[in-house]
């Protein structure tokens, strides 16, 4: 074993760092070095976490300003490590280094509106004395915490996913049980330790690592969590579902977005931001484009400004900070986007860009001429591979963006009011962004699909009204 493995990730049980039953070795993605030493939990210890972050929350008298200090203190204390976490992201899940950094700056952000919406959750006040013979009586909502919510968190973003689950979860007054993906261990528990030292009281928080078949499994079939945040692929949450029951849930899930470039759009533009929505974490993103509709009036100026971008962005190593695109998160998953390509090249589509497999690392990869039935258009392939399909009626290429069980997020690149205005009424979508990509998003945003795409919304403001129960209360004179 390496010294690089001499670390281990160790779980977050009743208020303190724990072994597991078993352990696994965590390797890296780009070079397949050993990185860390993994404890995961038994079902004991899932059942333990669970019963112990009931009983916090039961007894917490963690209150609104006080979430606000502790989340606003993680902000602070995260501002000043940036550099340490960002390596950490890299070393867990393969990210470039400037995707880490990327990724740990808006973390930030997103626990200081957190700690800002801690302050202000809010009922309403009833209108009573509008129904007939009710005048004098008084209405209004207040929220209250759930209890445990379980947040089963992805690779792809291994903080900021995180921090959209635990800091709302905080905020509202819960506890929370955290799984992580297995892949991807290390940063959550860097979050946890920083938690910690933030002022959280230890047992409102527990750290679970392990598989879904088996943690996740258990975690599911816990009758204590009342909410579930998950964000994975649709057959997982339609899983998760069918396991909780009306146990509450935020399904953030499968996606296949679009982003259409109409003629009268800012082509240089649009291929600019076209090129880092594409590609950003190697594709590993639920909103990354994977289809873009280009008018075939400007369809050859737009790819020669994409190739442009292109040409000089360096492929490899993620630790450097030149690296644009770096390894997907495992060989298997790097083999399976290169058969994709390949199927589609075999059954006509054009390489216009890129299409090489070096090790656990595929190029940016652009196709043209590609068919509505090929695999690449079909289904969500993420990574680093996008799509071109020319229009010349708008009306079908929003047609066809919408021919998809999936609904999270799309884009359109218009100087046309009109134009605009149809794409926001017909593109059956969580998120339409005009003159941006599907993969536009700010930390304060509501977030989330529709169709198979789930349901809820990340998005601090949004995430603790998911995560709080309303009760009506009513004064008679």
């Amino acid at each position: 074993m390496s010294k690089k493995s001499s670390k281990e990730i160790r779980l977050f049980i009743d208020g303190k760092w724990v072994d597991g039953d078993e352990s696994f070795i965590l390797k890296d993605k780009f070079d397949g070095s050993d990185v860390a030493v993994v404890h995961t939990a038994s079902k004991d210890q899932v059942s333990k976490a669970t019963n112990s972050a009931l009983q916090a929350q039961i007894s917490s008298n963690f209150k609104p300003y006080d979430r606000y200090l502790v989340l606003s203190k993680l902000a602070t204390i995260m501002e000043a490590k940036v550099e340490e976490i960002a390596r950490t992201i890299v070393a867990d899940s393969g990210l470039t280094i400037t995707d880490a950094r990327n990724e740990t700056k808006r973390a930030i952000q997103t626990m200081i509106i957190c700690a800002e919406e801690a302050k202000r959750i809010t009922g309403e006040v009833i209108p009573i004395s509008g129904a007939p013979g009710y005048t004098g009586r008084i209405g209004f909502t207040v929220r209250h915490p759930l209890g445990v919510i379980c947040a089963i968190t992805p690779f792809n973003a291994p903080l900021n996913t995180v921090c959209h689950k635990v800091g709302p979860a905080i905020a509202a007054g819960n506890a929370v049980v955290v799984k992580p993906a297995a892949l991807t261990p290390m940063t959550s528990e860097l979050l946890v330790s920083l938690l910690l030292e933030a002022g959280l009281p230890p047992k409102l928080i527990s750290l679970l690592n392990g598989g879904g078949t088996t943690v996740g499994q258990w975690l599911l079939e816990d009758p204590i969590p009342s909410f579930y945040a998950f964000t994975g692929s649709t057959a997982v949450g339609e899983h998760i579902t069918r396991t909780v029951g009306i146990r509450k849930t935020q399904l953030e899930l499968g996606s296949l977005s679009s982003t259409i470039i109409c003629e009268d759009g800012d082509i240089a533009k649009a291929a600019e931001l076209c090129v880092n929505a594409s590609f950003r974490k190697a594709g590993q993103v639920c909103t990354s484009i994977q289809r873009l509709y280009v008018h075939s009036d400007v369809e050859a100026e737009f790819v020669r400004e994409v190739s442009k971008h292109l040409s000089s962005k360096h492929v490899g190593d993620p630790t450097e900070d030149q690296t644009f695109v770096g390894p997907l998160i495992s060989l298997q998953e790097t083999e399976r986007v290169e058969s994709w390509v390949k199927d589609a090249v075999d059954k006509g589509a054009a390489l216009s860009h890129g299409g090489k497999r070096i090790g656990n690392v595929f190029g940016p990869t652009v196709l043209s001429q590609v068919d509505q039935s090929m695999l690449v258009m079909q289904k969500e392939i993420f990574g680093p591979v996008v799509t071109i399909r020319p229009f010349q009626d708008l009306n079908q290429a929003i047609s066809e963006a919408n021919d998809t069980p999936y609904g999270l997020a799309a884009g359109i690149f218009t100087a046309n009011i009109k134009k605009a205005l149809l794409a926001a009424e017909t593109l059956r979508f969580g998120s339409v962004h005009i003159n941006e990509t599907s993969s536009s998003r700010l930390d304060l945003y509501p977030y989330g699909g529709v169709k198979m795409s789930g349901h809820g919304k990340e998005g601090p403001k949004y995430a603790i009204a998911e995560m709080t129960e309303e009760r009506l209360i009513t004064i008679a004179p």
